[in-house]
């Protein structure tokens, strides 16, 4: 079975790229070549094309057919479209890595099935992904073209915590500062380590039955933020001060901050996931990995990799404002209680 992983080096797909490589897969990867710190297994053949340049994914590809590509950078429509020209005739298989931020918010069923409306007005990157979708979609009904559509939710690694604010958020929940957690914090949040995808989303590869079908891949262990946050300092051995900012706040008090958006259209959310479908069509989907665990690897990352992970200035300076202008609006607020008693 041979397969190009389109990326090949992110978060969720060098986990993929490492399995199917477990797996015997004749494995492909076309990127840009850059440095990364997750570096390719061996026997893995690397093409060098940036995915937005057109001409240059033709040269690279030239002459070249796969059993199965998987796709990880297609973002919105014209992406979309661009794929299906490029591989259209040449591949048995079409890997869709979409998201599952795609489905309705607000939620108004919980636990989502892989039928759930999609719609998401609070977030752009939701809304291209659904366009993205519905261009493959299109492609499959009109002209066959052979897409498996998978969504990943909130998917980490052992070298990128699933935290607003990433290693930024973990250093200050580890040395005892405040940290903003969304809402009151006890909306359910699914967490999936990048090992555990892996072995869902491989197992669809060649799985010419999933061919028109869609999934969502993640773990069955569903925890409040506060919750999450609390596991994280207890594996840093501290005690989590947790700072209860309404989501909708961020993207007034801190437009400039990449996570805003992404709390108020997606993180704020209870994302519960009824797994049936990926377990019926993989039956060795089983994840393993719990937050408990993961956290630990994450705490050792960290422990043996101080300068890749050391916090972002500016985001450190972000979650401070926040949190200082918490704790003045909380005393004007205290101050002006006598009066209106």
């Amino acid at each position: 079975m041979k397969v190009l992983y389109i990326g090949g080096t992110g978060t969720i797909s060098s986990a993929c790229v490492a399995e199917s490589v477990r797996r015997g897969l004749d494995v492909h990867v076309l990127n840009r070549g850059r440095t990364t710190r997750r570096p390719l297994p061996d026997g893995v053949t690397t093409l060098t094309a940036d995915v937005r340049d057109g001409d240059a994914l033709r040269r690279a590809l030239a002459g070249r057919t796969y059993d199965c590509v998987v796709g990880f950078l297609d973002y919105g429509a014209e992406d979309a479209a661009a794929t299906v020209d490029l591989l259209d005739g040449r591949i048995g298989q079409y890997v869709h890595i979409g998201s599952a931020s795609v489905y309705h918010k607000p939620v108004r069923r919980a636990p989502f099935t892989e039928s759930t409306a999609r719609r998401n007005p609070y977030l752009a990157y939701a809304r291209g992904k659904i366009a993205a979708e519905d261009v493959l979609r299109r492609a499959y009904e009109e002209r066959g073209f052979p897409v498996t559509i998978v969504r990943p939710s909130h998917t980490y690694d052992d070298a990128h915590p699933p935290l607003p604010g990433e290693w930024t958020a973990w250093d200050r929940v580890a040395r005892g500062d405040e940290i903003v957690v969304p809402g009151d914090g006890t909306s359910l949040w699914t967490l999936t380590h990048a090992d555990d995808f892996a072995v869902g989303l491989v197992g669809l590869i060649g799985n010419w039955q999933a061919i028109g079908e869609d999934f969502h891949i993640t773990s069955d262990e569903a925890l409040p933020w506060n919750e999450i946050y609390e596991v994280v300092a207890r594996t840093a051995g501290t005690t989590a001060r947790l700072l209860h900012l309404p989501s909708e706040f961020l993207p007034v008090i801190a437009p400039d901050w990449f996570w805003s958006d992404l709390v108020v259209g997606d993180l704020a959310h209870t994302a519960l996931f009824d797994t049936t479908k990926i377990r019926r069509f993989v039956p060795s989907f089983r994840p393993v990995v719990t937050w408990a665990e993961g956290a630990r690897r994450l705490h050792a990352w960290r422990s043996a990799r101080p300068d890749e992970t050391r916090p972002d200035a500016g985001t450190d300076a972000v979650l401070a404002r926040l949190a200082e202008g918490h704790r003045l609006a909380a005393a004007a607020v205290a101050r002006l209680a006598p009066a209106r008693g």
